[in-house]
């Protein structure tokens, strides 16, 4: 147990009925860092999100926040958490102002530190010049920074963003991943989202759970790793037999395609590109494409997940 861990979570189960839809789950969340936390549809994720949140009790195992036993103490624990769910709980009818002064009272700011804690708040989500703005009239990229700014009003140790950039055009999605990398300057944020480029471009590490169980916990550059090309694609118009493919230096296999390519295996490491290009001149080969074939961490999660979830998904589903 690290003390830079903001959030701590231990052997936590949460039954409906005699459906597990979380079993066993054991991880951790450091000071400054951006989790992603993935899943398929019935997973376990959103059951997890809200236990975290204290909006749901688990069944066994517990959490702590900041160190504080979510379910001992809950008030104190969710005074170290900030929550924006997947639609933003705002109010439309009143201004940016009007709003986050109420967020502040019933976060606790004392009155005299309200106008200061507001703020802030809209100088890190760069709501500055529309504080007198209806919330109504903004546009679905300002209401996305209002409610990241409730959710850090009042200086929490941990932020949870629920699908934050659903339903905005690229430019805004741009903008709120950028201010979700500065609001981990000074928060932990568990990112909670379908969206896979966006772990790979915000996140310090993924985490994938499955059918309840936590299936993958790497960080990003464990990640790229794993994503890193093993594979190159060949097209030979006049290929030569496959013992002497076998034979260069890194080649590991060579399986032919359904479209006439070869697909070249290879060790990590040691590419044999520049060897296949240097043969195929040499011996005439006719070598007409050679594309490096990567896995995406679209294919990692589907690889990960798909293998479970038939005649499993719809009841979980349900369920978390």
């Amino acid at each position: 147990m690290s003390m830079d861990s903001l959030i701590i979570v231990e052997n936590l189960y949460r039954y409906y009925g005699e459906l597990c839809a979380v079993h066993d789950l054991c991880f951790e969340v450091r000071r400054g860092e951006v989790v992603g936390f993935l899943g398929p549809n019935g997973a376990g994720k959103s059951t997890t999100m809200r236990i975290i949140g204290g909006n749901l009790a688990p069944s066994g195992g517990r959490v702590l926040i900041n160190g504080i036993d979510i379910l001992d103490q809950p008030m104190a624990a969710k005074a170290e958490l900030g929550f924006l769910p997947e639609t933003p709980p705002l109010y439309r009818d009143l201004t940016v102002d009007e709003y986050l002064a109420y967020c502040a009272r019933i976060n606790r700011i004392a009155a005299g530190q309200r106008r200061a804690a507001i703020n802030l708040a809209k100088e890190r989500c760069g709501l500055t010049a529309v504080g007198r703005r209806l919330i109504a009239n903004l546009s679905k990229g300002y209401q996305q920074r209002v409610g990241i700014a409730q959710a850090i009003i009042h200086s929490p140790s941990v932020v949870l963003l629920d699908e934050p950039t659903v339903g905005l055009d690229p430019i805004q999605i741009r903008e709120i991943r950028s201010l979700i990398r500065e609001v981990a300057n000074e928060h932990s944020v568990v990112l909670s989202t379908h969206i896979l480029p966006e772990v790979q471009s915000v996140c310090d590490r993924v985490q994938i759970i499955n059918r309840g169980r936590l299936v993958l916990n790497e960080s990003i550059e464990q990640m790229r790793e794993k994503l890193q090309a093993t594979t190159l694609l060949v097209a030979l118009r006049s290929p030569p037999p496959v013992s002497e493919l076998e034979s260069i230096d890194g080649v590991v296999s060579v399986e032919p395609v359904d479209d006439g390519r070869l697909r070249i295996g290879y060790e990590v490491g040691n590419d044999p590109a520049d060897a296949i290009v240097e043969q195929a001149v040499a011996n005439g080969w006719g070598l007409h494409e050679l594309t490096p074939e990567r896995m995406t961490l679209e294919q990692v999660f589907v690889e990960i997940t798909t293998g479970d979830l038939h005649g499993h998904g719809e009841s979980e589903g349900e369920a978390a």
